[in-house]
């Protein structure tokens, strides 16, 4: 008997042992599942986070009035692990409300050369969990087009009407730099908002995006209409549903066109055409774009005259390498570093072809657009896919919106990508809910806001 006792706890410890090893295994792995076939994330490479990503650097912190940031916070027990990182965001985040700098409500009027009105944020729900942050900047920015056809005419009449905020700021740029707006956002880790980054290099950072190109996604209308009282936007993706496509031509006759990631254009022209005035990435996300399709040919940005880089912030790495971009110097830290921007940008890059996402953007995007079941869960390392925030960016940016290379309910049929040489089945990610992304492109196609590319 007491042999088999021996034996029998042996057999526990083992598997015990056993147990902590596949979790520690499974940790150092990145995050990806197979789900059933309804959605692929095709125009985006895997930029699932690592365990280190998901942490967030300290913001500068006072011990005067913390109890004043988030007095619900202090009292309230943190039940999940996102509870309880929120609450550190929100103690860690300094008290500053008695800067002499303006406050979050100030409704200070700006000429169209200065840049958009800022008026106050309207309050957030008493019962609204913390960590969404269902409140937002608003920028009143005139429109630059008299289109009677225009999205933001339409979508009151639609089932997005509730949903769409005409004036979300769509982009950050040095004037949103305050101590209030930095308390305020500072609350929120990774792309939604500012808890990544120390307000210092925020505001040396986004000093440098001071012009109205910086607040304005279509900075060049007025010379690139050619009269047209509607701006024509292409949304290109890197679906394989676009291999033989022929829809070349027709993507490079609107006015703009969007593009992300390992956006190869280079041999597939009749295909996806050959011009590029938006590319949305981020660093993390065009490194991935640069290891993974380097074969297929793409070998970073696209670079031209009319090209705008619009970085979609989900590191302090963005934010620095936008700088070191903006001013044509090596980025501190990081893996940019060993890079001059230039090889990235091209020489001609300068402050007025770059842009930056405002988290306020990418937090209504998820809360109102594309917010998973289980937000309150994955939360801080879920973020609508980069090609998602690309193609809804130009949906509240552009009068007319025509999407190509995104998700279809056939999409067995294509390869992963445009450019693969050989059939490639789509892959699925974590940190994006790929099944909600692809029933929204099929929502907003019904409702008429965009043009959806379909073979069937």
């Amino acid at each position: 008997m007491a042999l088999r006792r021996k034996l029998l706890v042996c057999m526990l410890t083992v598997s015990l042992l056993l147990c902590v090893y596949v979790l520690c295994f499974n940790l150092e792995r990145p995050f990806s599942w197979s789900i059933p076939p309804l959605l692929s994330d095709s125009e985006e490479p895997p930029d699932r986070p690592s365990l280190a990503d998901r942490g967030t650097q300290p913001a500068p912190t006072t011990h005067q009035n913390r109890a004043a940031l988030n007095p619900a916070l202090k009292t309230r027990t943190a039940t999940t692990a996102a509870a309880k990182l929120q609450a550190q965001a929100e103690n860690d985040a300094p008290d500053l409300s008695k800067s002499s700098s303006k406050s979050d409500g100030a409704d200070k009027t700006r000429n169209s050369t200065r840049g958009p009105t800022v008026r106050p944020m309207k309050p957030a729900r008493a019962t609204e969990p913390p960590f969404v942050g269902d409140t937002y900047m608003s920028d009143y920015i005139n429109p630059q087009t008299g289109c009677t056809d225009a999205i933001r005419r339409r979508v009151n009449q639609t089932e997005f009407g509730g949903r769409f905020l005409e004036h979300i700021p769509i982009l950050q740029w040095a004037e949103h730099v305050t101590p209030e707006q930095y308390q305020r956002l500072s609350r929120y880790p990774g792309t939604h908002g500012w808890a990544v980054i120390e307000y210092k290099t925020l505001q040396e950072t986004l000093s440098v995006l001071n012009s109205t190109a910086s607040w304005q996604m279509l900075d060049d209308w007025k010379r690139r209409s050619n009269k047209s009282e509607c701006s024509r936007c292409a949304v290109v993706g890197n679906g394989g549903i676009l291999k033989d496509s022929k829809k070349g031509k027709e993507i490079d006759s609107h006015h703009y066109i969007f593009r992300t990631n390992g956006a190869v254009t280079k041999g597939f022209e009749e295909d996806v055409g050959s011009r590029t005035t938006h590319y949305t990435f981020s660093s993390n996300t065009m490194m991935n774009s640069m290891r993974s399709y380097a074969r297929a040919g793409y070998r970073g940005p696209p670079v031209s005259e009319e090209t705008r880089y619009v970085f979609l912030p989900d590191h302090d790495r963005d934010y620095l390498l936008m700088k070191a971009a903006a001013t044509q110097t090596m980025s501190p830290k990081g893996p940019e570093r060993a890079k001059h921007p230039t090889e990235y940008f091209g020489k001609d890059v300068s402050a007025a072809k770059l842009k930056m996402y405002h988290p306020d953007f990418i937090r209504y995007l998820r809360n109102r657009f594309l917010r998973p079941r289980a937000l309150q869960k994955v939360y801080n390392m879920y973020r609508p896919s980069t090609g998602a925030v690309m193609l809804l960016a130009a949906l509240h940016t552009c009068d007319q919106v025509s999407a190509y290379g995104f998700m279809t309910p056939d999409y067995k049929n294509y390869s992963d990508h445009y450019f693969d040489n050989i059939y490639r089945p789509v892959g699925f990610f974590a940190n994006h809910d790929l099944r909600l992304e692809m029933n929204l492109w099929q929502q907003l196609h019904h409702a008429g806001l965009i043009q959806l590319y379909m073979r069937q």
